[in-house]
């Protein structure tokens, strides 16, 4: 876990971890069953340093339900309001608007998103966050456990179609969706690359 907790705006403590679960460590799970995906890192990275990516909301579930039952700890997703505050001193700010016509807003947004670095990298590759958080800045966004359909309706994650992830902008995910290039997303570039970090309410 990362070096000290987030101090979070209601003053309670979010324990994250620090880096996000690698291809070695999501494959532990597979071996023992309780993931059906099995990932492979390219020939060029490591995968005990490598982001286990290309996880639908789906696996993500898997890994967390397995995590949880052999550590026998309370491991959860961050919320999508935690994943933005916890990034936001790694974040940049957003570009100014190239265009100050309303009408040419489209082109402002196309013209200055995806500006953050795309290609995956091996952990530890680009920022860390004040608490010891490394990597909110990089090419993977990572799920959070809010539904992006029943934000307002109450619906629950069991029927939820669709997730908001945290990356470069919030971005809303199908839970099925592995590959961002192929799903798509509400708003925004579509994401680089789907993984995972760890959160607790609890120090562990």
């Amino acid at each position: 876990m990362a070096q000290r907790p987030v101090i979070l705006p209601d003053a309670s403590a979010l324990y994250v971890q620090r880096n996000e679960v690698t291809v070695a460590e999501w494959n532990i799970c597979h071996v023992e069953g309780s993931c059906t995906l099995h990932l492979r890192a390219r020939a060029d990275l490591d995968p005990a340093t490598t982001p286990a990516t290309g996880l639908s909301y789906v696996d993500v579930s898997e890994y967390l339900t397995w995590i949880n039952a052999v550590t026998g700890h309370d491991f959860r997703l961050p919320t999508a309001s935690e994943w933005e505050f916890m990034a936001q001193s790694v974040l940049p700010d957003a570009p100014d608007p190239i265009f100050t016509d309303p009408s040419l807003t489209w082109a402002s947004a196309y013209l200055t998103e995806g500006l953050a670095p795309r290609a995956l990298k091996p952990q530890g590759s680009f920022s860390v966050s004040p608490e010891g958080i490394a990597d909110l800045d990089g090419s993977v966004w990572e799920w959070t456990q809010d539904c992006y359909a029943g934000a307002d309706e109450g619906i629950s994650a069991a029927r939820c179609p669709a997730f908001f992830v945290g990356g470069e902008h919030i971005a809303a995910m199908s839970f099925l969706v592995r590959d961002p290039a192929r799903g798509g997303c509400a708003v925004g570039t579509p994401p680089a690359h789907l993984g995972m970090r760890l959160v607790s309410d609890e120090r562990v």
